[in-house]
């Protein structure tokens, strides 16, 4: 039997510790989806089709890890996809309430599929994607947390942003 992941999330932008939590569930399962949510409430700064680009080439060259957006709930896609698993990272404890009661509430919703926690590497526990784009929005350094193009891409979204 093949396992599909699914590995949710806005990834608005998608950093360094989202790409390892990516390649670890890629060790780990057949198939892994990053399935990036249109995230409407979040006001993300990226548009869907920008997040799902810069998250291909983050993700370039892990051969069993697919990119796509959705915009419905989560269960949803995961019966469209037939996925098994909900993959999902926890930097620290002050993850953990939301992350459970996330859990809970997929479980309810789509008993089949379980949720799994994976913890980012050491180096990447303390980064998220809000603490990136105000850093980035600061003129603050960046490039040890996202790709390359990532940087390039907040660097042009923060100029065209009104101060």
């Amino acid at each position: 039997m093949t396992i599909t992941a699914i590995y949710p999330g806005t990834f608005d932008p998608v950093t360094l510790g989202h790409a390892d939590i990516a390649r670890r569930a890629a060790a780990l399962f057949d198939h892994v989806i990053v399935a990036i949510a249109a995230g409407e409430p979040k006001h993300p700064l990226f548009t869907l089709e920008e997040r799902i680009a810069l998250a291909e080439v983050t993700l370039a060259g892990v051969d069993n890890v697919e990119v796509q957006g959705f915009d419905d709930l989560l269960a949803h896609f995961a019966k469209q996809v037939d996925a098994q698993v909900f993959v999902r990272g926890l930097r620290a404890v002050s993850d953990f309430e939301y992350e459970f009661q996330l859990a809970g509430m997929n479980r309810n919703l789509i008993p089949d599929v379980e949720t799994i926690f994976l913890t980012p590497a050491t180096e990447y526990t303390y980064i998220s994607s809000s603490l990136i784009k105000e850093i980035a929005k600061l003129n603050g350094p960046v490039q040890d947390f996202v790709h390359p193009d990532v940087m390039a891409a907040l660097s042009s979204k923060m100029n065209q942003q009104p101060s």
